[in-house]
């Protein structure tokens, strides 16, 4: 019997990894055929060509290099100065006996609980105001702002839980509070800041709504609108359509098989506490 739901049970998650796996796999085959096969055959049939000249087409003529520089130029410093910025706001927070700091931590969580829809005009007309706009300083300081509460009260869990005897043994031996942050905090706190890291890194590369708010001309937009005037310039082209997903989906599936020990590892100590 238990055997039976044992097979049972890996067939079930086969059955699911397959239906979870297929339309990636549909996407990587589309595109390595070319136009007249699809044209002749269907988008859905089985290939009867292959071609890796689609993905030449995406990556020059489709702008995907440039919207892959453009993602990469606020990807990184948007995840470096949100886990830096949130991790000191949850060190302040959760190793100090700040007054009001209850307070100050729901007032942050309260902000990622605001539909981003119904700022996104006045968002727009503030970049404008402060010569920001169309530019990708004005989606970092975007992408920065609207995720650093979550990101300070994820890493507040983790820090809070920290044994309080670590820092006094730290204090004792003389150090101050940026040693205690920078060498006994944060690499305690390592597997979050990777899982954390890893999330966020999906998160912005991959967001559109901030995208098309505050950016506007092909030399600084990103590679998610990027797809949608890819989409545009190579209307009946679906082969090269999928070349550019696929483009854009392998920086953040690179940067999760890096990561991917220590996300696991974060989500553990997580669900443990």
């Amino acid at each position: 019997m238990s055997r039976l739901r044992t097979g049972g049970y890996h067939a079930a998650m086969t059955m699911v990894s397959l239906l979870w796996l297929g339309p990636i796999i549909w996407v990587v085959v589309l595109s390595t055929r070319t136009f007249d096969d699809i044209a002749a055959n269907g988008v859905g049939s089985l290939p009867h060509s292959f071609t890796l000249d689609t993905y030449r087409q995406a990556w020059t003529d489709g702008g995907q290099l440039q919207a892959l520089i453009n993602s990469l130029l606020v990807t990184v410093p948007a995840v470096l100065l949100s886990l830096g910025l949130g991790a000191m706001g949850a060190f302040a927070l959760s190793r100090y006996r700040i007054p009001g700091r209850r307070t100050i931590l729901l007032l942050m969580l309260a902000g990622n609980l605001l539909p981003p829809q119904i700022v996104l005009i006045p968002v727009s007309k503030f970049s404008e105001l402060t010569g920001l706009y169309d530019t990708l300083w004005a989606l970092i300081a975007v992408q920065v702002g609207f995720g650093l509460g979550f990101y300070t009260f994820v890493l507040h869990g983790f820090m809070r839980d920290l044994p309080n005897e670590i820092q006094e043994a730290a204090t004792i031996d003389g150090a101050g509070v940026g040693q205690i942050f920078t060498r006994v905090i944060l690499p305690l706190t390592r597997p979050a800041l990777a899982a954390l890291g890893a999330l966020s890194f999906t998160w912005i590369f991959n967001d559109l709504l901030w995208a098309i708010t505050v950016v506007r001309t092909e030399a600084t937009m990103p590679v998610t609108p990027a797809l949608l005037g890819l989409q545009g310039q190579f209307v009946s082209s679906w082969s090269v359509i999928a070349a550019g997903t696929v483009i854009a989906a392998v920086p953040t599936v690179a940067v999760f098989l890096a990561f991917q020990r220590h996300f696991i590892s974060g989500l553990a100590i997580g669900a443990v506490k």
